[in-house]
């Protein structure tokens, strides 16, 4: 079965009649190509539209090509421009890393194209700042004669830029070793001082899949990620399958990176298909004195003065490595510096990090901003030469260092210090279910009580949006806020909150968001908010709101249950419910524990049946299902398992006939794979979630900068659950948090492998990393230069706690480089043991990776661990009880193998270990 094309698609009204399980596959097959036309002929209104450029063309392309060769690349170069028509590897693949295909649409004044530069200079003492760009105005530049043999094309590019420009720029395309260098060297041709205070370098590779096929689109086209690192800064360049080969963009010569512009200048539209251009910038002075006035920047602003006749070169080098996972160890090799944060770059307060650097010269300095943000030490030296630092957070927000090391070269590494991960949440929740708590009998809506979305920048409940979803308690937008609320509770219990979390959820979800009764019992509208004005009073909608958009849903529109990604948050909250109600004592009164799971189960078999065309895809959140499954296993629910397993089967055969299935409602997305990697790996189809996996790692990279480092990739949802509108990639949105579930699940199957897990917790951490110090969650935080800041409204945050929530845990490693490490934890050596005390919200989940071993606590809380090496003991201690939790519930599993037993502890009937707590915390020791 084919996948949808890629183009912008809406959030679609269209359903599919009432189907069976059995019949999923034949009936999603058949519809196929009705819906897919639906999807791709509707416009979304916050798509910008595909409009044909009747511009003349301008460059060149009629004029040929000329190619050059390298080891590592085929590089073809416009005669008329000696911009890259085409640069291919020489294996056997010949991949092509930039939009060759598209070089006959972008042939005109404004396109940029690899090999283009854009400056802003001012002359003289008393100049304004001027802007100049090789892409502007396109002409045919002036070939020169190479010097060398490792020179393979130069020009003079004075044609391409207005005669006022003191600035002479020969280009050079060179030799450099197995790689390629593009190299600009600007010579001050006035007679007067020249202040560069703007430099950049646009990054031009093949991003765009508009009009391509999922499979082609993972075949063809690339993610390219920064680390925004100064001198030691580098370009990532991955296959959206992640395969072979990874192409990295370093300095060549001094040419940091300072900033990361996006060209939006750039006349290629931007859609959910094409994220757009960004370029590497050496200086940005002159944007952060202008366009980015008031915004922090990740690295302090530069500029460099030319004096008359001086010369200054730039350039970048392209390598390539076999795999992401490699690029360090490439970076090593090309003699570039390496930095490896433990447990990452989102350091709690309570956190003892670590930093390990790497490089060939001395360091000579360290400096943090702001000043006594951080607190480092050096603590030693590994086999290899890493030198180890020992970091503490001290001031929360953002803090930078940076290392100087005896060459001059300047690396930053930027940090965001937070609370204690237990202070993040509890601050989280009590925002939640006060500033964000909504009670109005009277709301013609009914969405009273709920936790509904709030503008922290207005200070205000959003009780109206043009999107009905924000103001409506569905899809993401809407639901987000009171699943970071509800999820919250698994993580914290807290009996206030969980009071009113159980009130929402039998008087808010069931019979409202739910329906409670009839033939669509179960069934998730789309939102409770609607805009039909002809049959609501006067005065019911703001006319400050335009609502003339397909976003104001009507009634009609709103109450429709034809959306599969507005269950899996439903089943979430009645799941958790079940297991508060479940495994504590007096903290849900309202239903009992039965109830909740098994409205739990028939919301997930619901989605099947009323949602039945996206529900072949991989769902946001969909490991609910999972959850759901092994507990009504547990709970001896046999038949309703066995139904809900079948159903589930079927979604995963589906995708196991499929290259990439990981489409959505979206033509491109990065959520569904959470849902496809735990299936496929929960049936069997590993080769399926070694695919989905790979994919992920494309997408979701781990660089010395918190913003990136397990940010999965997300780059439109500002418009469908931010306030501040655009295409633009997205800061820790709800992906980082989804996607860790099966990067850290792959990581207990393959301890050995460091890099998955600082990939996952990565995103893990980054879930909490935007959460203000009053506690509010924001859908995302914005990286274009102009805002690095926190978005307005809390939006569709939730989805990503979720995947906080069911899968934050410590992890206890011996790694052959770095030693002994703790990913959510402080360890220590104390004689022949390692100790561990857990500083996770939840404490209740260890995995201990020499050994395999993976305890969890479905009640009570660890409060440390310790293992011993020689003889593999592990020796826990529990936190004490409290009122609302007598026993902690114990499950021990091992990846390894090895059976672990504990003297005195039996199982219950649910297979976990029973443990009667104390006034005092228990310690309960497992031996092999």
């Amino acid at each position: 079965m084919n996948r949808t094309y890629l183009l912008s698609s809406p959030r679609s009204n269209s359903g599919l009649n009432l189907m069976q399980k059995e019949e999923f596959l034949q009936i999603a097959t058949k519809f196929f190509l009705v819906v897919s036309f639906l999807i791709i002929s509707t416009n979304c209104i916050f798509s910008q539209p595909r409009v044909t450029d009747n511009r003349p063309a301008t460059l060149g392309i009629e004029q040929g090509v000329e190619s050059f060769g390298t080891p590592n690349f085929t590089l073809e170069l416009l005669k008329s421009s000696q911009t890259v028509s085409s640069l291919q590897t020489t294996d056997a693949e010949k991949f092509e890393f930039t939009p060759h295909d598209l070089l006959s649409k972008r042939n005109k004044n404004g396109y940029y194209h690899l090999g283009d530069l854009n400056f802003r200079i001012k002359t003289g003492a008393n100049g304004q700042w001027e802007s100049f760009s090789t892409a502007a105005n396109r002409a045919s530049v002036k070939s020169l004669t190479p010097e060398n043999a490792t020179i393979l094309a130069v020009a003079d590019l004075a044609n391409t830029l207005p005669e006022s420009s003191p600035l002479q720029v020969i280009r050079y395309w060179e030799k450099a070793s197995n790689g390629l260098a593009l190299r600009f060297e600007l010579k001050n041709k006035s007679n007067q001082p020249v202040e560069i205070g703007a430099l950049g370098i646009p990054m031009i590779f093949n991003n765009n899949f508009d009009g391509k096929e999922l499979d082609q689109a993972h075949e063809e086209t690339v993610f390219f990620d920064p680390y925004i690192g100064r001198d030691a800064g580098y370009l990532q360049v991955v296959r959206l399958n992640g395969h072979s080969p990874v192409m990295l963009v370093v300095p060549y010569g001094k040419t940091p990176f300072e900033a990361y512009r996006p060209l939006t200048d750039d006349p290629t539209p931007q859609g959910t298909t094409f994220e757009g251009f960004h370029e590497w910038m050496v200086n940005s002075k002159a944007f952060a004195e202008n366009e980015w006035k008031g915004s922090e920047q990740w690295n302090r602003p530069t500029s460099v003065t030319l004096n008359p006749g001086e010369t200054h070169n730039i350039g970048v080098k392209f390598i390539l490595t076999d795999k992401v996972e490699n690029i360090e160890k490439t970076l090593i090799e090309n003699n570039r510096p390496v930095a490896v944060g433990i447990p990452g770059y989102v350091v709690p307060q309570d956190v003892n990090a670590k930093l390990f650097l790497r490089y060939g010269q001395k360091i000579k300095s360290l400096e943090v901003e702001p000043k006594g943000a951080l607190e480092l030490s050096e603590s030693g030296k590994t086999k290899s030469g890493w030198i180890e630092y020992a970091v503490k957070g001290k001031i929360g927000g953002r803090a930078r260092l940076t290392i100087t090391y005896a060459d001059g070269l300047q690396q930053t590494v930027n940090y965001k210090i937070i609370k204690p991960e237990s202070q993040v949440v509890a601050d989280n929740g009590k925002f939640l279910t006060t500033n964000q708590w909504y009670e109005n009998p009277n709301d013609l809506f009914h969405r009273s009580p709920s936790v509904i979305t709030y503008d922290n920048e207005k200070k205000q409940q959003v009780t109206q949006d043009r999107r009905a979803w924000i103001c409506g308690l569905s899809d993401e937008g809407g639901a987000g806020s009171w699943l970071n609320a509800i999820m919250k509770q698994l993580v914290e219990p807290n009996q206030e909150e969980i009071k009113k979390m159980e009130t929402f959820v039998n008087q808010t979800i069931w019979g409202g968001i739910q329906y409670n009764s009839g033939k669509l019992k179960y069934g998730v509208r789309k939102s409770m908010f609607f805009y039909s004005p002809d049959s609501m009073p006067a005065g019911t909608y703001s006319p400050d709101i335009n609502f003339k958009t397909w976003a104001a849903w009507n009634r009609q529109g709103a109450e429709i249950t034809d959306r599969s990604y507005n269950y899996p948050h439903v089943a979430a909250a009645h799941w958790v419910m079940y297991r508060l109600a479940r495994n504590y004592s007096g903290l849900v009164t309202k239903q009992n524990w039965q109830w909740y799971l098994e409205n739990a189960y028939h919301t997930a078999m619901t989605m099947m049946d009323q949602a039945p065309y996206y529900a072949q895809f991989g769902q946001m959140e969909g490991t609910i299902f999972l959850l759901i499954l092994e507990d009504l296993k547990r709970e001896g629910y046999t038949d309703l398992a066995a139904d809900l397993e079948k159903t589930m089967k079927g979604r995963a055969e589906h995708w196991a006939t499929l290259s990439y299935p990981f489409g959505s409602e979206m033509s491109w997305d990065s959520t569904g794979q959470e849902e496809v990697y735990m299936w496929s790996k929960y049936f069997g189809f590993d080769e399926k979630a070694m695919v989905t996996l790979n994919a992920i790692l494309a997408y979701m990279p781990t660089i010395p900068h918190w913003a990136y480092n397990g940010n999965a990739r997300r780059y439109w949802d500002f418009l469908y659950g931010g306030k501040l509108s655009r295409y633009e990639r997205m800061i820790h949105h709800y992906g980082s948090g989804l996607n860790a579930i099966p990067v850290l699940t792959q990581y207990r199957q393959t301890p050995d492998d460091l890099y998955l897990l600082r990939v996952g917790y990565g995103g893990l951490l980054g879930t909490l990393s935007n959460i203000t110090e009053e506690g509010f969650a924001p859908c995302a935080s914005h990286s274009f230069p102009t805002d690095l800041r926190n978005d307005g409204i809390s939006g569709d945050y939730g989805c990503g706690y979720f995947g906080y929530a069911v899968n934050s845990a410590t992890y206890i490693i011996h790694d052959s480089e770095f030693g002994w490490l703790a990913f959510g934890g402080n360890l220590s050596t104390p004689k022949n043991w390692v100790k561990v005390d857990l500083t996770t919200a939840a404490k209740s989940r260890i995995y201990i990776a020499p050994v395999g071993l993976w305890l969890t606590l479905d009640a009570g809380t660890f409060k440390s661990v310790s293992f011993n090496p020689k003889s593999k003991e592990v020796r826990i201690e529990l936190d004490k009880l409290n009122e609302f939790t007598p026993k902690a519930y114990l499950r021990i599993e091992s990846s390894k193998g090895n059976k672990y037993t504990s003297e005195g502890l039996t199982q219950n009937d649910r297979r976990a270990f029973e443990i009667q707590l104390a006034k005092e915390p228990v310690l309960v020791k497992l031996r092999q």
